[in-house]
């Protein structure tokens, strides 16, 4: 009886850890869906927004490009748009971290993808790196 009693009480347990770990899979989905993140360029002529998905939710330009050229335009809303993509593998990180744990394989797996397809645009400078923020203009 005493082993019967024994993988009775392992598979509770199992069971128990399936759905602990599912329902953190579950809400770092849901946060991770939720997550969106913002950059300005260094010299603040432009922001853009991203979704979770890397689609570009908002772009703002200001006065400051009304003289420049329709390829610089391009170039720093491109730009921009990287550092704030970048952002969400960092915000990915941290969400994984919090739900499911960083060493976690899931946790792992989310971030890994998330960093192959947003990675940090090396041109970065550090002025850029200073403006990004996940709110707010």
């Amino acid at each position: 009886m005493k082993d019967a009693d024994a993988a009775e009480n392992w598979v509770r347990s199992w069971s128990a850890s399936v759905s602990e770990r599912a329902a953190q899979a579950q809400e770092m989905s849901r946060l991770v869906a939720a997550l969106s993140a913002s950059a300005t360029s260094a010299d603040g002529a432009v922001r853009v927004t991203v979704a979770a998905t890397g689609v570009v939710t908002e772009l703002r330009l200001s006065d400051r490009v009304q003289g420049w050229a329709a390829a610089r335009i391009a170039e720093q809303i491109m730009n921009t748009m990287r550092l704030a993509q970048a952002q969400l593998a960092e915000a990915v990180a941290d969400v994984a971290a919090r739900t499911v744990g960083e060493g976690s394989e899931t946790g792992r797996a989310v971030v890994a993808s998330y960093t192959e397809r947003f990675p940090e645009p090396p041109e970065s400078s550090d002025d850029d790196r200073s403006r990004r923020r996940q709110d707010g203009w």
